[in-house]
C-alpha cells in the first residue's frame, strides 16, 4: 500500500532479542535526542529479526481492525488503519538510509530476501477483504458522519488507494495482483543493484600524468586518492560516479579518454553479461502493463497518471511537445558556437557527445568571460549551507544549531537542530554530502527517519535526511562546489523545508503526487544565485572576500548558457519513459537499444546529445518511484518558475507575506487539498508556463 510504503512514523517502543543473542537496537528504546535512531549500535544482522516483528505486528494491528465488533468508524477504521505500520515505517527508513549510503553486500542481500516479503504484505493489506469492507463502509456515509475537511480528506484518499490497489477486483484477478506486484518489486531491486555494481566496478586508470592536462588540482586530487585507496599509488582513477565523470568531460583535454569514459557512462549495465537490464526492462514494461490492464487501464501510464496532476498521458506529451520545439532549436544553436569554436582551433575534429560538456566550458568562458575556475573558491560548502540557512531565516524565520554527540548515520554525517520562528523545535536535519563510489548510491536525495505527526495531540518532530555525491575536497582543502552542486543543495534542502513545514494531524495526508513534489525542491534553487544571496555566503575561502558583483552580473548572464542542452537531455529522458510505459501491447521481440534509438530518433535528438538516463541505467524509472513520472520535475517547473514570480511581482525576493501564504497555504497542509487547489490557494491562479520558458531562455 502506498501509504505504508511512504509513513516514515516513531513507533510505540519494544524490546526483543536479536535471532544471534542479546538486544537488537532498532527495536529497543530510542534514547538519543529527539529520538534519533541508535545508528552506532544497529549491524546488518540486525535487520532481519526486527523486519519479522515489525511485519508480525503491523498483521497483527490489521487483524484487530477487521475483527473490531463495533461499526466501522472514521476513529476505530480510518485513524487506526493510519496509525498502523508505525514500528515496520521506522525500521524501513534506518534500512533505506543505510542501504543507500553505507551499501555493502550484506545489505544487498537482505534488500533481495526482503523484497518479496514486503510485497506480499502490502498485497495481503492491500486485498484484505474485511477490511476493505470496512473503509469502504466509512467512505459510502462520509457526507453524513460530520467530518472535518481534513478527515474527509483522508477517507477518500485511503479508499482510493486501496481501489487503486486492487481491493474491488475479483479473488482470481487478486491473486494475479499479487504474483505480478511480487515480481516487479524484484526487478525493480534487481535493476537498481545491477547498475550500482556496474558503476562501481568501472575505472579509468590514468597512469601518464600528461593525460590529466586541462583538469584542476582538486580533480587530479581526488582522482589520486581514489588510486592510492585501490593500493595504485601514483596513478589515477576515474569513475563513473558523477562527481567523478562530469568534470572528467567537461575539463580533460585528452579526447580519447572523454569518448572511453562517456561510452562507458552510457552503456552501464548493458553489456550482455550478468549485470545486464536489458532484460530486467523487457520483464518490467510488460509487467507493469499488466498490472494497468488488470486494473481496468489501456497503459500503465494511463493507470500511473491517473492520481496525479497531469491525470492522462496527453497532457503529459502537450507539456513536454511545447517545451520540446524551442530546447532543440536552443541546443542546435549551442552547438554552432562550439563547431565555431573547433574550426577555430583548426583540430579537424566532429563535434561529438564526448566533447559536448568540453568545448560548452570553453564557448561559456568565450562568451562571458568567466568560468568554473573563477566561482569555485567562493562556494565553499560550509558557505553555501549557511546560505541555505540564510534563505530559510529570511523566508520562514528558521535557526539551526549543530547538534553534536548524536547518532549520525555515517561517520561523514552532520546534524542540526531546527528551531521557528518562535524559538520553538522543529526538527532535525542531517546532512550527509561527499560521494563514496560502491557505497553511496548515486544522485541527491531527501528522505526522513521520520515524518511529523500527531500523536496524543502532540506533534512529533521530524527527522530529516539530505545526501548528495559531492566530490571530495583534496586532504587538508575544504570542498569547493560547483554552481550544478550549489544548486543542487538549494533543492534537496527544499525537500527538506517540506519535511520540517508539514502540519497535518493525519500521516496519509503527508504526501503528495509525484508531478506536485518538486515544486519545494526546484523553487528553493530560485534564491541560490540571487545577488543578495550570493553576497551573503558567496565568500572566497582564502580571503574572505564576497564574490565580485561583476562576477555575480556575469554569472546572471551566463545562467541560460547551455539550457538548451540541459532541457533536451532532460526532455529525452522523459519521453523516453513515457513511450515506454504508453506501450498498449509489448512486442514479443522487444528490442530496448532499437526501442530507445526509435524514441529519439522520431523527436529529432541530435546525435551529440544523448538522453541525461539511457534505459539501462534509468533507475528513477525501472527502478522505481518514477515510473511514467520523470515529466514530474519540468512539470513541477512549470509551478515553480510561477511561483517564483509571486515574490519577483512585490519587488522583494523574500516578501513576508508571499513567504507566509506559501508556507500556511502549501507547505503545512501538504496532502489535506488537492495538489491545484493548494497551488491557486497560495497564488490566486493557474500557473503559467511563460515563466519557465524565460527562466531557461527559452522563450
Amino acid at each position: 500500500m502506498k501509504k505504508l510504503f511512504v509513513s516514515l512514523l516513531c513507533a510505540g517502543m519494544c524490546v526483543c532479542a536479536c535471532e544471534n543473542g542479546g538486544e537488537n537496537p532498532l527495536l529497543s528504546n530510542w534514547d538519543a535526542p529527539y529520538g534519533i535512531p541508535p545508528f552506532d549500535k544497529i549491524e546488518p544482522a540486525h535487520y532481519m529479526p526486527a523486519y519479522k516483528v515489525a511485519m508480525e505486528q503491523l498483521r497483527s494491528e490489521i487483524d484487530s481492525i477487521v475483527n473490531n465488533p463495533e461499526e466501522p468508524t472514521f476513529e476505530n477504521t480510518i485513524v487506526a488503519y493510519d496509525n498502523s505500520g508505525k514500528l515496520l515505517s521506522r525500521i524501513s527508513a534506518v534500512f533505506s538510509s543505510d542501504n543507500g549510503v553505507n551499501s555493502n553486500e550484506q545489505l544487498r542481500t537482505i534488500s533481495k530476501e526482503l523484497s518479496p516479503l514486503l510485497s506480499n504484505l502490502f498485497s495481503d493489506i492491500s486485498m484484505n477483504e474485511g477490511l476493505f469492507k470496512r473503509i469502504k463502509s466509512v467512505y459510502d456515509r462520509r457526507d453524513s458522519l460530520g467530518l472535518e475537511p481534513d478527515q474527509y480528506r483522508l477517507v477518500t484518499l485511503v479508499y482510493k488507494d486501496f481501489q487503486r490497489s486492487g481491493a474491488e477486483l475479483p479473488e482470481e484477478r487478486k491473486a494475479e495482483l499479487k504474483e505480478v506486484d511480487a515480481e516487479i518489486a524484484k526487478q525493480q531491486l534487481l535493476f537498481g543493484q545491477n547498475l550500482l555494481q556496474q558503476t562501481a566496478e568501472y575505472r579509468l586508470i590514468v597512469e601518464n600524468e600528461e593525460d590529466l592536462k586541462g583538469l584542476t588540482d582538486a580533480q587530479i586530487a581526488d582522482a589520486a586518492a581514489r588510486a592510492k585507496a585501490a593500493g595504485m599509488e601514483g596513478k589515477w582513477i576515474f569513475g563513473l560516479d558523477n562527481p567523478s565523470v562530469m568534470p572528467f568531460l567537461a575539463n580533460a583535454d585528452n579526447r580519447k579518454l572523454r569518448e572511453e569514459i562517456l561510452t562507458a557512462y552510457l552503456n552501464r549495465a548493458n553489456h550482455d553479461d550478468e549485470y545486464d537490464n536489458k532484460d530486467v526492462i523487457k520483464k518490467l514494461v510488460e509487467l507493469r502493463l499488466k498490472k494497468a490492464q488488470i486494473m481496468g487501464y489501456e497503459s500503465c501510464a494511463a493507470y500511473m497518471l491517473d492520481d496525479r496532476m497531469a491525470k492522462t498521458p496527453e497532457a503529459v506529451y502537450d507539456l513536454l511537445d511545447k517545451i520540446w520545439k524551442p530546447a532543440i532549436a536552443a541546443a542546435k544553436n549551442e552547438a554552432r558556437l562550439m563547431e565555431e569554436l573547433i574550426t577555430e582551433e583548426k583540430s579537424g575534429i566532429d563535434l561529438e557527445a564526448w566533447d559536448w560538456r568540453y568545448y560548452s566550458q570553453k564557448a561559456m568562458a568565450k562568451k562571458y568571460n568567466i568560468d568554473e575556475s573563477q566561482v569555485a573558491p567562493y562556494f565553499k560548502l560550509e558557505n553555501v549551507r549557511e546560505g541555505i540557512f540564510y534563505v530559510a531565516n529570511r523566508l520562514y524565520g528558521l535557526t539551526f544549531k549543530q547538534l553534536e554527540n548524536v547518532p549520525l548515520p555515517n561517520e561523514e554525517a552532520v546534524a542540526f537542530e531546527v528551531f521557528d520562528r518562535d524559538s520553538s523545535q522543529m526538527g532535525v536535519v542531517f546532512f550527509d554530502m561527499f560521494a563514496r563510489p560502491g557505497e553511496k548510491r548515486g544522485g541527491a536525495w531527501c528522505g526522513t527517519f521520520r515524518g511529523s505527526y500527531y500523536e496524543d495531540g502532540k506533534k512529533v518532530l521530524p527527522l530529516v535526511t539530505i545526501v548528495a555525491n559531492f566530490a571530495r575536497p583534496m586532504e587538508g582543502e575544504p570542498a569547493l562546489l560547483t554552481m550544478d552542486e550549489v544548486a543542487t543543495y538549494f533543492h534537496e534542502f527544499g525537500h527538506g523545508i517540506d519535511n520540517l513545514m508539514k502540519n497535518v494531524r493525519y500521516q496519509g495526508l503527508r504526501g503528495y503526487p509525484r508531478d506536485f513534489v518538486e515544486i519545494h525542491s526546484q523553487l528553493n534553487e530560485h534564491w541560490a544565485f540571487e545577488p543578495q544571496v550570493l553576497g551573503v555566503y558567496a565568500k572566497h575561502y582564502k580571503t574572505g572576500e564576497t564574490i565580485p558583483m561583476d562576477i555575480v552580473e556575469k554569472l546572471k548572464e551566463a545562467s541560460k548558457f547551455g539550457q538548451g542542452f540541459a532541457t533536451v537531455e532532460y526532455l529525452a529522458a522523459s519521453y523516453l519513459d513515457m513511450d515506454f510505459h504508453s506501450l498498449k501491447q509489448i512486442p514479443e521481440d522487444l528490442d530496448v537499444e532499437a526501442f530507445e534509438a526509435k524514441v529519439l530518433e522520431n523527436r529529432g535528438l541530435i546525435r551529440q546529445i544523448p538522453p541525461r538516463y539511457r534505459s539501462t541505467y534509468f533507475n528513477h524509472t525501472f527502478g522505481g518511484g518514477y515510473t511514467a513520472g520523470y515529466y514530474s520535475y519540468i512539470w513541477a517547473e512549470v509551478l515553480d518558475a510561477d511561483a517564483y514570480d509571486a515574490y519577483k511581482e512585490t519587488g522583494d525576493i523574500f516578501n513576508h507575506e508571499v513567504a507566509e501564504r506559501y508556507r500556511k497555504e502549501i507547505l503545512e497542509k501538504a496532502g489535506s487539498e488537492e495538489a491545484m487547489q493548494l497551488y491557486l490557494n497560495f497564488r490566486g491562479k493557474e500557473p503559467d508556463i511563460e515563466p519557465l520558458l524565460a527562466n531557461r531562455g527559452l522563450n
